[in-house]
């Protein structure tokens, strides 16, 4: 049996990102190369100088939960907030949870005022067990991701 979950993130990112966090994002999508250095956290914090894949970067048709694995992001542009719209979906085991939580926490730290909830969480997007037709919201409360039980 696979304990495979869905991750589904649906985020726009403020319009205040460094290049380094630029390079450092789209590395973990699989959208570009590993940066040269490693820029500030959460890439250190995740060992990114020794761990060659990127978190949120797989693609191609889904092992267990149906559909495609993909990773966007794309600039907003014309009338309105600019900033990042950032989408992906993937595929991560329990044993995943913990880096990518890191990397959803810095996520939560520079998303748009609208993911940010009254009762002080950040809604980034939803994750389902890949059995399930219910998925459940995907959060991050006081720099925690809040993963599936």
């Amino acid at each position: 049996m696979s304990d495979t979950y869905e991750l589904v993130l649906a985020v726009d990112l403020r319009d205040d990102l460094t290049e380094a966090e630029l390079t450092g994002l789209r590395r973990h999508l699989g959208l570009g190369p590993r940066p040269e250095p490693v820029p500030a956290e959460p890439y250190e914090a995740l060992g990114a100088e020794d761990d060659p894949w990127p978190l949120l970067g797989g693609s191609g048709p889904a092992r267990s939960s149906g559909g495609a694995l993909v990773s966007v992001l794309v600039r907003r542009e014309g009338p309105g907030p600019g900033g990042w719209a950032l989408t992906s979906r993937q595929e991560l085991h329990p044993d995943e949870f913990e880096d990518v939580g890191i990397l959803l926490a810095w996520l939560a730290a520079r998303a748009a005022d609208r993911h940010h909830r009254a009762d002080g969480a950040v809604a980034l997007g939803w994750t389902r067990f890949h059995e399930s037709d219910r998925p459940e919201p995907l959060l991050v409360r006081n720099g925690t991701a809040v993963w599936p039980t």
